[in-house]
């Protein structure tokens, strides 16, 4: 993962490394959330003052920023921050920053005219020509246009309007998938601590295996895992209103617990002793020395307060094997953060500071459009509109009072056209997607499905379709049944029929 292009560090300015071949950044990423924090009031920062606290980072050596459409000002900001670093500068020569936005939009259509706009609404705001990394998020898989917005996006990189493509919050298997059709993703934005070391597993192995950069954010767990902390009752924890420490203190509760997560500080403290650090330091050295991470990012409060020099404490440093024994002693009885990268804002547990995101969830489109008709009081359907669906006469799924029968489901875009051609773990991702986004539309979800069916026409795929299977399922744990078959219409690898019985009325 370039790790031979890391840069010869002085201890004085952060470690460099590049993540595309023309772009190199810093191993410590500013992060530009608080900015949301500190305006949800409903007050915006002071342009001017925040501008000159980023160009106070700049000068020290953090020349990567990142931020985002939802972080409230923070484009404008940094806008604000690119001329004054301009108007400041006689050296043309002068390294330039670095800068890393995201587009989060609501699942609909995503033609290239909305496509288009978002990018444009992007430039326009941080008045550049061309952004160094674009990263996507999308909040619902089941929405299959997710897929469209990404061709589209790299239509622009390869059309120069982007450097770079990444994503946020992105699992290993939609990752995967994304990358076998063809959208080439520089970096995958994901939470990666002591605390959640999901990203640490199959993600990494993904990310070594594809050439792609993770970028960690939440390294220290909103703060919580730095000397502050140490010793500190849990009733002061519980007593915070920030945004992000609301969202970690969830994560510290699902690891086992504040006492666990004491015994965790106090072998933190115990390494820290020995390098004559923080504990910040150490537990940011542990995520910045995975494998497949190419960078941090640490979250910065513009105009209040800043961690400058102690950050780079993090080059002067690296942990040695009774390190790691220490941490994985203070790990001993302590609980794995379910799921993968992301599931925090997609499924149970909602690991954020708003907690439980049903209500959320359930108010974006899906894809799919629910029918009803007079002639038939008790019975429902959703339709994906392809031309078999309407030339066969049958529905992608079908509601009749409590039950729903979805129709075998192939890796097949609402265009007709086939996603993951090389992949048949990507097929069966596409397909359960699918599936699940018929069962939501007629009001159900994936915890009512009781059975499916899964046809593939090789032997050789039965161990990677259920595990693909059983990473959608293993805490529904619907019946299911396997069956080899010679071949299937379309020369699809997999298909999947599905049941559901919801308690709800139709």
């Amino acid at each position: 993962m370039n790790t031979n292009e890391i840069s010869e560090s002085s201890h004085k300015v952060p470690e460099r490394i590049h993540i595309a071949p023309k772009l190199q950044i810093s191993r410590i990423v500013t992060g530009l959330w608080q900015v949301a924090d500190m305006e949800k009031e409903g007050t915006d920062l002071d342009v001017d003052i925040a501008a000159q606290a980023m160009l106070d980072y700049f000068q020290a050596g953090f020349t990567t920023f990142d931020m985002a459409d939802h972080y409230g000002s923070s484009e404008l900001i940094t806008a604000h921050f690119l001329s004054k670093l301009q108007q400041n500068s006689a050296d043309t020569n002068i390294l330039r920053p670095e800068i890393f936005t995201k587009w989060c939009p609501k699942p609909k259509d995503m033609t290239a005219s909305v496509v288009n706009a978002g990018v444009e609404e992007r430039m326009e705001r941080l008045n550049v020509d061309i952004i160094d990394l674009l990263q996507f998020h999308w909040w619902n898989y089941e929405h299959p246009e997710y897929l469209n917005a990404l061709n589209e996006l790299e239509k622009l990189r390869r059309n120069g309007l982007i450097a770079n493509l990444g994503l946020t919050n992105f699992d290993t298997d939609h990752l995967r998938l994304i990358l076998d059709n063809g959208v080439h993703v520089a970096t995958n934005q994901v939470s990666l601590s002591l605390i959640d070391q999901r990203a640490a597993g199959r993600m990494t192995e993904l990310c070594l295996a594809r050439n792609v950069s993770i970028l960690a954010y939440g390294t220290l767990c909103g703060g919580f895992l730095t000397d502050r902390w140490v010793g500190i009752p849990e009733s002061e924890m519980l007593a915070i209103t920030d945004w992000s420490k609301m969202k970690y203190g969830r994560f510290i509760q699902s690891f086992g617990g504040w006492e666990k997560f004491q015994v965790l500080l106090e072998a933190l403290v115990e390494i820290s002793h020995k390098y004559g650090v923080s504990v910040a330091n150490v537990a940011t050295r542990w995520v910045i020395e995975q494998p497949a991470v190419s960078a941090v990012i640490v979250g910065a409060r513009l105009g209040e307060r800043q961690h400058r020099k102690n950050n780079i404490d993090l080059f002067s440093f690296a942990l040695d094997a009774d390190d790691y024994e220490c941490i994985d002693r203070a790990m001993v009885g302590s609980i794995k953060i379910p799921r993968d990268c992301g599931s925090e804002y997609r499924k149970p547990p909602f690991l954020t500071a708003s907690g439980d995101l049903s209500h959320h969830l359930d108010s974006i489109e899906n894809g799919y459009t629910k029918s009803k008709s007079t002639d038939y009081p008790n019975r429902s359907w959703v339709s994906s509109n392809t031309l078999w669906e309407k030339t066969g006469g049958f529905a992608r799924a079908v509601r009749k009072g409590q039950h729903i029968f979805v129709s075998g489901t192939t890796a097949t875009d609402l265009d007709g056209q086939k996603i993951s051609e090389s992949s048949v773990e990507g097929q069966a991702v596409f397909i359960l997607d699918k599936i699940i986004a018929a069962v939501r539309a007629l009001g159900g979800s994936e915890r009512d499905i009781t059975r499916t069916r899964i046809y593939i026409t090789d032997e050789k795929y039965w161990e990677a379709i259920t595990a693909t299977h059983g990473r959608y399922f293993s805490d529904v744990l619907p019946a299911n049944t396997l069956v080899v078959v010679d071949s299937l219409i379309g020369n699809y690898e997999v298909e999947i029929e599905a049941e559901a019985v919801v308690s709800n009325d139709i």
